[in-house]
């Protein structure tokens, strides 16, 4: 189990580079249609960093900012984010869920895209996985992550990629 920070908040994952990754309780209204609803923070190691909440549009700026650089291997990622992550993660009953998939050395594949924008391999796959988590908990078949991902695996314009990204609707 993973251990409790505070009295909601369960520490999940540690990136090798002090990156600190939470899951808390969600707040999703009603309530009673999200029972399960959790929210998905972190903290970067630097002197006086706030706790953030990643966004779908943070994950698309830094892979285009990696595909920039490392075309082949930033589609390679995704591919491993696509068939590895979304395509196997299930819904969760209860805090704190532990990584259902991910483990240290799936990122080491993909080390080349260090310093590449500005999350590690390893941050963006134990978060995007936390985030698939949390749609498959919350809508079981939800399908905008998934289209998320194949938009801008797929080359789409960056208009439809971005506003897949942003879109906050249900």
């Amino acid at each position: 189990m993973p251990p409790r920070i505070n009295h909601n908040q369960y520490h999940i994952h540690t990136t090798l580079a002090g990156a600190r990754i939470f899951v808390s309780p969600g707040n999703k209204k009603p309530r009673e249609n999200f029972p399960h609803d959790f929210l998905v923070r972190y903290r970067l190691p630097e002197p006086g960093a706030h706790q953030r909440t990643p966004k779908h549009i943070h994950i698309i700026v830094d892979l285009y900012l990696k595909r920039d650089r490392q075309q082949r291997l930033t589609n390679r990622f995704v591919d491993h984010i696509l068939n590895e992550i979304i395509g196997r993660v299930a819904s969760v009953r209860e805090l704190p869920q532990a990584l259902q998939v991910f483990r240290p050395e799936h990122s080491r594949q993909f080390e080349r895209l260090e310093g590449i924008g500005e999350y590690s391999p390893e941050f963006l796959l134990v978060v995007v996985e936390l985030l698939m988590i949390q749609e498959r908990t919350n809508y079981p078949d939800g399908v905008l992550n998934l289209q998320l991902f194949q938009k801008f695996r797929d080359g789409e314009d960056i208009f439809s990629v971005v506003s897949a990204a942003t879109f906050r609707g249900r």
